[in-house]
């Protein structure tokens, strides 16, 4: 089995070959042949996936090293892949949720040149090519090598449309918030190699499990790549690029915000466990920056009215849940709820998509409405996404962040209530938007409600069957109160994540959180019915302005850093740049220049000339040898 797990390396293979293919082919390849090969070669590795998975569940991991990638004196760091349960269980979740974005987006992008299209499916392939490489990386390196090729890609398909300037400042912005997480990313390597000699998980988990780090090894260890995180995962400080990420076309956003990108720094974290359970101070701060996050875009998502930027906002809610769990120490239901997010959050996007797609181009969901009856497939499989989300029972998103929402009490009353506070904002929002977006009567134009019209096949059956995940994707870990032995996910992750280890509560306890947390969920569902099923378009006044500008975030950084680092720039530009800078090169220019002019008089070809200077030499030599001399 360890020979046939060798072949793994073909997973990330296949999508680099899609890459290559489209990319050089673009000019000369049918967009009937770009989307086949581009799906293909994703569709070629969920088959792999699949088959991994299954060696893997089978007990079959493997560590496989393929070349020494670095050799510097004593560090040897392989270009190595790690097959276990957490890396399979990710091999699935972007394989497959990516295939299903790669054929949606054959339909959607339908309408772009044959040369753009190619080149949209080359960096989705290579999008998916970076976040394989993530998951399957044997040491922190070749993990570090897919984050950054996920940072690429983004930025490639955040200004995918690049004839639109604020379409580029968008992929700028990604970029640029990026590499602030990358740098601590890095430093935290540099740190391990100088403490543990190499970057192998099994070496550095060794080492962390032995205690040979230090306190403050460790703290600052884990709150580096906690830094790497926010960047990537769009924790506060760093989330003000993924709401802006929606510049980019729809099946984008879905892949960036579903299955791949935004999952990087759970990923990391859930990895590192190890490393994260022996630093109690880094687990608070996880926690609290989880839950603030959680907190802070749930309440900016209750009055956007661009369809994608309501679910954008959601996603970093919903990330935010993910490190509430991750600080907690609830590592396996971090990973759940990334599965089933996959799911509906994928489902939402490419719905909104739809919705978009029969608008023209629309996205103010206050000049929708009504869309139910000519939408009737993206409406069904759009309330199930809602649902899901909404975590009502036994859709997966219940099971999911019940699993949070316990490990947040069983670690702080403080915690569960705010957590559960922002679970209701989460079924608030979003079933707004779904009452504005489907219920009432069409609010926009004439001739928008005269080409109102349903999908292609190729854009609804990828949101029937994540519908159908969003509804069934929940079972793989229904709690023990509900079910002996249903936590499969658990038993499934425990040789790689270490088990939770929170006080436990009573299972009539837990019966009583859920059953709390349902109701609520369905009293502000039933609440958002009554105030927005005839909904009349009204500008928001007080706190809802507030809210609708994003707490003002984005114009706080501004004043408080961008425009002082424009400032500066400008001066080193038009003062350093221009009078130092360039006054040194230019002044040791001028200088040779007049020196020249200068001593070509040396030389002018005039015997009386030279005989002056001849006797001028000896004058000044007889005035040196009498007087100097000693």
């Amino acid at each position: 089995m360890q020979n046939a797990l060798q072949i793994a390396w073909l997973i990330p293979l296949f999508p680099l070959l899609g890459f290559l293919i489209n990319g050089l082919g673009r000019k000369h390849l049918s967009k009937s042949a770009i989307g086949v090969i581009g799906s293909g070669v994703i569709l070629a590795s969920f088959v792999m996936s699949i088959w991994v998975f299954l060696q893997v569940k089978d007990g079959n991991t493997h560590v496989a090293d393929y070349f020494n990638f670095i050799s510097v004196g004593d560090l040897s760091i392989p270009f190595a892949f790690q097959l276990d349960q957490l890396s399979s269980l990710f091999l699935l979740i972007i394989t497959g949720v990516g295939f299903l974005i790669h054929v949606y987006s054959a339909s959607y992008m339908h309408e772009e040149k044959t040369e753009h299209f190619g080149r949209y499916f080359s960096y989705l392939n290579l999008f998916v090519f970076s976040m394989l490489l993530l998951v399957m990386g044997g040491n922190y390196v070749i993990m570090f090598i897919g984050w950054e090729g996920v940072g690429l890609c983004s930025y490639l398909l955040i200004g995918y449309w690049f004839k639109k300037a604020e379409y580029n400042k968008a992929a700028n912005k990604a970029f640029i918030m990026n590499r602030i997480g990358d740098l601590a990313f890095l430093i935290a390597i540099f740190w391990i190699i100088k403490k543990v000699g190499n970057v192998n998980y099994h070496d550095v988990f060794q080492f962390a499990g032995e205690n040979k780090f230090s306190t403050a090894d460790i703290t600052g260890i884990t709150l580096l790549l906690f830094v790497g995180a926010t960047g990537k995962s769009a924790q506060i400080p760093l989330y003000t690029w993924l709401p802006d990420a929606m510049a980019g076309p729809t099946p984008v956003s879905a892949l960036i915000h579903a299955a791949t990108m935004v999952t990087a720094g759970i990923y990391m974290i859930a990895r590192s466990n190890v490393l994260y359970s022996l630093s109690h101070t880094t687990m608070n701060i996880v926690a609290i920056v989880g839950l603030a996050t959680a907190l802070l875009a749930a309440t900016i998502a209750l009055k956007q009215n661009d369809i994608k930027k309501v679910l954008a906002y959601s996603t970093v809610s919903q990330l935010g849940f993910m490190f509430l769990a991750l600080g907690t120490g609830a590592y396996v239901a971090a990973v759940f709820h990334v599965m089933t997010h996959a799911f509906f959050k994928a489902l939402l996007f490419l719905g909104s998509g739809s919705v978009i797609h029969a608008m023209g181009g629309e996205q103010d969901i206050r000049n929708m409405g009504g869309l139910s009856k000519k939408l009737s497939v993206t409406y069904f499989t759009f309330l199930v996404g809602c649902i899901a989300i909404a975590g009502i029972p036994p859709f997966s998103g219940f099971f999911s962040k019940d699993a949070i929402l316990l490990s947040a009490f069983e670690k702080s009353p403080v915690l569960y209530g705010i957590a559960l506070f922002t679970a209701l904002l989460t079924a608030f929002y979003m079933f707004r938007l779904l009452f504005i977006t489907f219920s009432g009567k069409f609010r926009g134009t004439h001739e928008q409600e005269h080409h109102l019209h349903e999908s292609p096949a190729a854009m609804t059956i990828p949101l029937i069957i994540l519908a159908v995940l969003s509804i069934i994707g929940g079972f793989v870990g229904i709690p023990e109160a509900l079910m002996h032995g249903g936590d499969k996910l658990s038993a499934f992750l425990s040789p790689v994540i270490k088990p939770h280890e929170g006080t436990p509560v009573s299972h009539s306890t837990e019966y009583g959180l859920m059953a709390l947390s349902t109701v609520l969920v369905i009293a502000m569902i039933i609440a958002a019915w009554f105030k927005f099923r005839n909904y009349q378009r009204s500008e928001a006044a007080g706190f809802g302005k507030v809210l609708e500008n994003k707490w003002y975030v984005d114009e706080l950084y501004d004043k408080i850093i961008v425009n002082p680092l424009n400032k500066f720039g400008g001066f080193l530009n038009s003062f350093i740049e221009k009078f130092v800078i360039d006054g040194v090169v230019n002044g040791v220019g001028r200088i040779v220049n007049y020196s020249s002019r200068q001593l070509r008089l040396l030389q002018s070809g005039q015997v009386g000339s030279y005989i002056f200077l001849m006797v001028l030499s000896m004058l000044v030599v007889f005035v040196l040898q009498f007087f100097l001399r000693k």
